[in-house]
């Protein structure tokens, strides 16, 4: 049966009669996947999980007053800015999957349960990808916060509605909506979609700028890398916090398209001009070849290389507080 895109504008690039696409368009072939799939590797990291965990590992106190950020593993992360409590791409399951009983295993704990979490007042969703779309989490969050508001991209709203959320708001990418004095921004990613067999690209991915008085905050999403950055920089040349991925980027010939590396990450870092960075999207699902230990150990090296003041592009526990 044909599908027609609902919120498709030919006026607009990235949307495709069928969905949605990206701005420098790619496709990741079977041909490759297969490939990927047949040579693929999973290399614990060196000193074994366990010392993984003592290193990088905490339980998350909310107890905490200030302002702040708590990274939440993977792209998990919540911040408290003007009173409000934002969630983004909360995935506390044991598995990145559709089922609960195999896919990609969380190899590190969850720093948090629901109900372990402070008043939730939005939550911000990424793209649809099981490791920043997680069904039990989103059913446990609304029971437990029913009057949340979630932030998505198009395509996923009709999803979240039926799960039991009351309150969706849907943004194409670079359109914003204002709420308690925070303006949430949908912005361009390097990216792609899917849940099923049939579903590819027919919701969109993006990433946020988050805006309240004299604060910016940029959460990157998932992205490869390309000249979108170039526009974001363009409309928001005060970028005060960016939340930037680190990690599932190997092998580089068949990532490199979806995923940025740790050298992309600085020069992203770089290129917007951003007063600080965290680092995310590491340290939890085994999704690429790289070792969860390889990620910050990558980072570190060209942080002292490459930046003026390496505490500038920060690497935290999984669920450790920083201030703004």
């Amino acid at each position: 049966m044909f599908y027609k895109n609902p919120y498709y504008d030919a006026s607009k690039k990235h949307h495709t009669i069928r969905g949605f696409r990206n701005l420098e368009p790619f496709a990741i072939s079977k041909k490759d996947f297969v490939k990927w799939r047949k040579e693929r590797k999973i290399h614990p990291p060196k000193a074994g999980y366990e010392k993984f965990i003592q290193d990088w590992f905490q339980p998350a106190d909310f107890t905490v007053a200030q302002e702040g950020i708590w990274w939440l593993g993977h792209a998990s992360s919540l911040i408290r800015i003007n009173q409000k409590t934002i969630l983004i791409d909360p995935v506390f399951s044991e598995y990145a999957s559709p089922f609960n009983f195999i896919g990609p295993k969380r190899r590190t704990p969850c720093p948090t349960s629901v109900d372990q979490l402070p008043n939730i007042d939005f939550v911000v969703i990424s793209h649809n990808h099981y490791d920043h779309l997680d069904y039990p989490t989103i059913k446990q969050l609304i029971k437990r916060f029913p009057d949340i508001t979630f932030f998505v991209p198009l395509g996923l709203r009709k999803k979240l509605l039926k799960w039991g959320a009351n309150q969706v708001t849907e943004l194409d990418w670079w359109d914003s909506f204002t709420i308690s004095d925070i303006k949430l921004t949908a912005v361009p990613a390097q990216h792609w979609s899917r849940r099923g067999l049939f579903d590819t690209n027919r919701s969109l991915w993006c990433g946020w700028m988050i805006e309240y008085p004299h604060y910016t905050i940029y959460f990157m999403g998932d992205s490869g890398y390309a000249n979108i950055f170039n526009l974001i920089g363009q409309r928001f040349p005060n970028i005060d916090l960016a939340l930037i991925p680190i990690g599932c980027y190997a092998p580089q010939w068949f990532m490199h398209k979806q995923h940025i590396d740790p050298r992309q990450s600085v020069q992203i870092f770089k290129q917007l001009n951003c007063k600080r960075a965290i680092a995310i999207h590491w340290g939890v699902f085994e999704l690429a070849d790289d070792a969860l230990d390889e990620p910050p150990k990558f980072l570190q090296t060209l942080t002292e290389q490459e930046l003026e003041h390496k505490q500038l592009f920060s690497l935290l526990k999984i669920g450790q507080h920083t201030t703004i």
